[in-house]
């Protein structure tokens, strides 16, 4: 009789230990997997959102991208809080090449902003009439055939912005029909901008770019708050290659301004064709700077 009560004793007290829970050791496995993410965050890459036009055609509101962390080494910018106070240099550093799409903190925020590389150190950049002018040599333009973007709920072809540019297509949906140009730049990157017609910001008097700063331009032209326009909004000149925080990889999926709280909309606003688009610019196979 004496064993049987021992025996139950210890099979409640060993339901009771069962029952009990390591909060320590839980918050501790947590906080550990928390670190482990921001720290991916802000040495390896980081998924970015695009809320804007200004990098149009190539990148739309609504699209989702991985930014890599690494390619330019790391600064004060890298975490993904920026806890860091502002400081010159970066850890095994290197500058972006032409035509890079990267992400950047502005001389006087701490929003992020994303635009692409135009102007490197000792360039001497210019403006005239929307022509992009490096070292007194004028890059590439070549008009192409207008892009027709169908319009959704993040590109709605508003007049504020597009005046005069909605249509359909031969099937009769609504589309934006943007003008395109394909830029290319000295190291035989190129790529399409949207030019809107002569704007405020299509002159820029020449300018040396100093060292280890960079000039960038946002690919939807007139659109587009960069080096070209004054702070607060924009980037007010050349940025400090400590402020750029990683380069643009590829686009992981894109949504058309949808989304709801039913499931549902989760997988029908995606954008069919986007998912893996490749943000690396295009090269002229003979080309060399």
């Amino acid at each position: 009789m004496a064993l049987e009560k021992a025996d139950e004793q210890a099979i409640k007290a060993s339901g009771s230990d069962k029952e009990k829970t390591d909060w320590v050791g839980e918050a501790k496995s947590i906080g550990l997997l928390l670190l482990a993410v921001l720290a991916f965050h802000s040495l390896v890459a980081k998924p970015f959102y695009i809320p804007s036009v200004s990098m149009m055609p190539g990148l739309l509101v609504g699209d989702r991208l991985i930014v890599s962390k690494y390619a330019y080494g790391w600064s004060w910018v890298s975490p993904t809080f920026h806890i860091l106070p502002r400081m010159e240099g970066r850890l095994f550093g290197s500058l972006p090449e032409r035509g890079d799409v990267v992400i950047l903190t502005p001389k006087n925020q701490s929003s992020d902003y994303i635009k692409r590389v135009i102007g490197l150190p000792g360039d001497t950049f210019e403006l005239r009439g929307g022509q992009v002018f490096l070292n007194g040599e004028a890059v590439k333009q070549e008009v192409q055939p207008d892009l027709n973007l169908p319009i959704d709920g993040n590109a709605p072809c508003g007049s504020p912005e597009f005046p005069g540019l909605r249509d359909s297509d031969a099937s009769g949906n609504p589309v934006c029909t943007l003008p395109i140009v394909r830029e290319t730049l000295p190291n035989g990157v190129y790529y399409d901008i949207i030019d809107l017609g002569p704007q405020a910001t299509d002159d820029v008097a020449p300018i040396i770019i100093p060292e280890d700063h960079v000039y960038l331009l946002g690919d939807n032209r007139d659109l587009s708050a960069d080096s070209r326009v004054a702070s607060p909004l924009g980037l007010d000149g050349t940025i400090p290659w400590e402020n750029i925080g990683g380069r643009a990889e590829f686009i992981t999926f894109s949504l058309d301004g949808t989304t709801s709280l039913n499931p549902v909309s989760w997988f029908t606003s995606l954008r069919s064709g986007r998912a893996g688009t490749s943000l690396r610019p295009d090269r002229e196979s003979s080309a060399s700077e």
